[in-house]
């Protein structure tokens, strides 16, 4: 930054420091009343209220942990029991009671890694869903730790129980519409969030290797597609995105400055099984089978609203692609010994695809005709189109998405129907199929 301007401009408003208070306290001082301003008396002030406080609770009594028979549990499932073909790793995965972090978590255990997970089961949405996810994990041996990512107390704990060789970060306030009603939320998981994580990985002995999750959001207003990692990200379109892209700058900072090895992997619209219910494809299913109507946006226009939909199972050989090229960390006790790997990542299934396909792919499958109101894309950080280049994950980490749309639906709505709606006919229908994520209930 230019300093020379700045430096002008202080000498021709001296005046308005005359103050007996020095500078510093004066502007904390304001800064200290500005903040208390917005969040006491700002529109979302009260619709934000409840998560906040969702938040501060979280730290204070979320499940008891400590003592002898916990950390006999913590260690157990942290324990490597992989195969002779397979050099086990140890990992740690941040909300893994998530829609990503349970399949990775899962698939992880399967090929014989070492699995603890963490998460605060908020209620963003159905905790009932998160804690069906904790039973599927539990019954395959892992153990998902009560707590918050921003509880530095516990992750000191975590990392003094178990040496773990890597941290797979997938903890976070997704959603895109929800910042607008919940800002605090994102800057609370996103940031300080990471912050917390990377504060405790940085000093542990040793230190790990970290992949964690940005999101295609920070390509925000870009126009040039398919969107490249060497693209330009500085015009975030929503605070979820601007906060994904404050974490990559965060990761450069304690990469550069403490050795930490960082992989940062940007999701393209991940679907499947076991899935969130505030994305799309799954309140479009659960609304047609209501007989609701469903909003399908278009943009100016009347043009096309497109996603790269990217099944979960692709998603998940992306992030142990990850796992298993990282260079390992170079620091000691908070200290850098020499320069560390830093690498950021596409996964995507590189088919965009219209949200009218998707809705006629329900359709078809769930033998329901949609209601369809057309609407205009609201502006709340929603972009018209994405669509990712994965040449670099192709070449380093060995990725390569095989799902198409038409059958990582038709696993999804297998798995739906089986979850929510078991006696209906067409779950009865679907029980003969197999394969992929559905393998998990």
């Amino acid at each position: 930054m230019d300093k020379a301007p700045f430096h002008h401009q202080r000498l021709q408003n001296r005046s308005l420091f005359r103050s007996p208070l020095p500078k510093l306290v004066l502007w904390s001082i304001l800064f200290i009343v500005i903040l208390f301003l917005f969040f006491h008396f700002s529109p979302t002030s009260q619709s934000s209220s409840s998560s906040s406080r969702i938040d501060r609770r979280s730290l204070r009594t979320s499940a008891a942990w400590g003592g002898a028979a916990w950390e006999k549990r913590v260690r157990s499932s942290a324990r490597i029991r992989s195969s002779h073909n397979h050099h086990g790793i140890s990992v740690l995965v941040t909300g893994a009671a998530g829609f990503v972090g349970s399949h990775c978590s899962i698939a992880l255990k399967r090929r014989g890694d070492g699995v603890l997970g963490l998460d605060n089961f908020n209620d963003y949405y159905e905790p009932s869903l998160k804690r069906a996810r904790q039973a599927m994990l539990e019954r395959a041996g892992i153990f998902i730790v009560d707590g918050d990512v921003n509880d530095a107390h516990l992750l000191r704990k975590l990392f003094d129980v178990v040496p773990f060789t890597h941290v797979l970060h997938l903890a976070a306030q997704a959603g895109v519409r929800y910042a607008m009603k919940n800002p605090s939320s994102y800057v609370h998981s996103n940031v300080a969030g990471l912050v917390s994580l990377f504060e405790a990985a940085k000093s542990a002995t040793p230190q790990p290797a970290v992949v964690w999750a940005s999101s295609s959001s920070v390509y925000g207003l870009n126009k040039k597609v398919p969107f490249s990692e060497v693209d330009r990200t500085d015009r975030p379109a929503s605070l979820y995105a601007a906060t994904k892209k404050a974490g990559e700058e965060i990761a450069h900072v304690y990469n550069h400055i403490y050795g930490l090895s960082i992989t940062g992997l940007r999701f393209f619209t991940v679907y499947g099984p076991w899935g969130r219910p505030d994305m799309a494809y799954f309140f479009f299913t659960r609304d047609m089978l209501r007989g609701k109507s469903i909003s399908v946006f278009e943009g100016p226009d009347h043009s096309t609203v497109a996603r790269d939909f990217t099944y979960i199972d692709d998603i998940v050989s992306g992030c142990l692609g990850a796992l298993d090229t990282t260079e390992k960390s170079t620091g000691t006790g908070g200290k850098k010994r020499g320069s560390a790997q830093l690498r950021v990542f596409n996964l995507g299934n590189t088919s965009p695809l219209p949200v009218s396909q998707l809705v006629g792919i329900l359709e078809r499958l769930l033998k329901v005709k949609a209601d369809k109101k057309i609407i205009k894309m609201p502006r709340n950080g929603d972009v018209q189109y994405t669509h990712a280049n994965i040449s670099h994950a192709q070449a380093q980490l060995g990725y390569q998405p095989t799902t198409d749309l038409e059958t990582g639906l038709k696993k999804f709505v297998k798995w739906y129907l089986q979850y929510y709606d078991p006696s209906s006919s067409l779950s009865k229908k679907g029980r003969s199929g197999g394969g992929g994520s559905s393998s998990f209930l």
